[in-house]
């Protein structure tokens, strides 16, 4: 195999896509800037949020919520960790719903125990026994 003399792609007849990529790439900025849309709305103060947990910069930041760019996959485990709108969109890319169901059920019972403490506490020590 020979490279080219010029450019910096290779000859699509070795199988090389340029556009194949593009495409891929293009689908999931998309589907992140949905995810923190949903999370954090459309706004300047959700681009300064996400900014700040991670230390990125704002034109970044703003790339990413416009669907331009994607994050690089520091930024993403960032944005995964403070948003579960975007981790839910990471595990549904990938194929793994089912930890989305398991995270979610965790949530549940940790808002479940909560209320349970909370009904405790207004009752007495008799409600419960």
């Amino acid at each position: 195999m020979s490279f080219p003399k010029k450019g910096k792609f290779f000859p699509k007849e070795n199988g090389y896509n340029r556009n194949a990529v593009h495409q891929t790439s293009g689908c999931f900025a998309e589907e992140i800037a949905s995810a923190l849309k949903r999370s954090l709305g459309d706004s300047r103060a959700g681009v300064k949020t996400v900014a700040a947990w991670k230390g990125a910069n704002e034109k970044t930041v703003k790339n990413w919520f416009s669907g331009t760019y994607g994050p690089s996959g520091a930024h993403l485990i960032a944005l995964a960790r403070h948003s579960v709108e975007v981790l839910g969109t990471f595990l549904a890319m990938a194929g793994r719903e089912d930890l989305m169901v398991a995270i979610k059920l965790a949530a549940a019972e940790d808002a479940i125990s909560d209320l349970l403490d909370a009904v405790r506490q207004l009752g007495g020590d008799d409600v419960g026994d």
